[in-house]
């Protein structure tokens, strides 16, 4: 991606300020439980569901009361080897309609951030903590995001990122087990079974608060930042 073409993104996010920067994506590098850094990536346990397998349990989960109201499960979407895991907290109205995660105006958002540090969403997973919308777009319920652990387990797994964005309060709050509010979240690497995790503004809540567009491009820079300390 050219310069130009970078600088008419970061404008679409309301950012006026190109940091130039040196991505280099493609290359498969994973994190051990040593800390280390590998060439390639770990062998995948035939005992485990696959991704057919997995995709089929969730349009077929009936765990809890979201199954009445559904009118699609929301798998998720992209690269099933991506080194980019996108984790929202639950599909809305446009994504149960559709069956796909971050559409609408907040997924346009999020495809011009993703953009902005160099990525297409075809590059990167995109998933929710829940596979199921809850009714009126409330917050997920802690069984709720505890009956679809399993399946973004499997997800985690069969992707086996090199980074995750986690994206809004709840799914940060959810992925780490904690409390904390999202200002004291931001900035800071985390990690979810090992691998690095950055917490990142959800594009909703930044198409209501346009003045924190600057701070989700912080975000963003910081995650890319840990992404090429990875790779080496």
């Amino acid at each position: 991606m050219d310069n130009a073409r970078r600088i008419q993104y970061l404008h679409a996010m309301g950012i006026d300020v190109w940091i130039p920067r040196d991505i280099k994506l493609g290359e498969q590098t994973l994190i051990n439980s040593g800390g280390a850094i590998s060439g390639r990536r770990n062998t995948i346990d035939l005992a485990q569901p696959d991704w057919q397998t997995l995709q089929s349990e969730v349009e077929l989960c009936r765990k809890c009361a979201l199954c009445e109201t559904r009118h699609h499960t929301v798998f998720g979407t992209g690269n099933k080897t991506a080194d980019w895991l996108i984790i929202g907290e639950a599909p809305g109205q446009h994504e149960d309609l559709q069956g796909k995660p971050f559409v609408g105006n907040a997924g346009s958002l999020l495809t011009e951030m993703l953009r902005a540090i160099g990525l297409s969403r075809e590059q990167v997973f995109i998933t929710n903590v829940l596979k199921c919308r809850p009714p009126g777009n409330r917050d997920p319920k802690p069984e709720e995001a505890e009956n679809c652990n399993h399946y973004l387990l499997q997800q985690h797994r069969l992707i086996q990122p090199k980074i995750i964005l986690a994206v809004g309060r709840i799914a940060a709050q959810t992925l780490l087990q904690t409390d904390e509010p999202l200002s004291k979240l931001r900035g800071k690497k985390h990690a979810f079974h090992e691998t690095p995790l950055v917490v990142v503004y959800h594009p909703a809540y930044l198409l209501r608060s346009l003045p924190e567009k600057r701070k989700a491009w912080q975000d963003l820079s910081y995650a890319l930042r840990i992404y090429n300390e990875i790779k080496g």
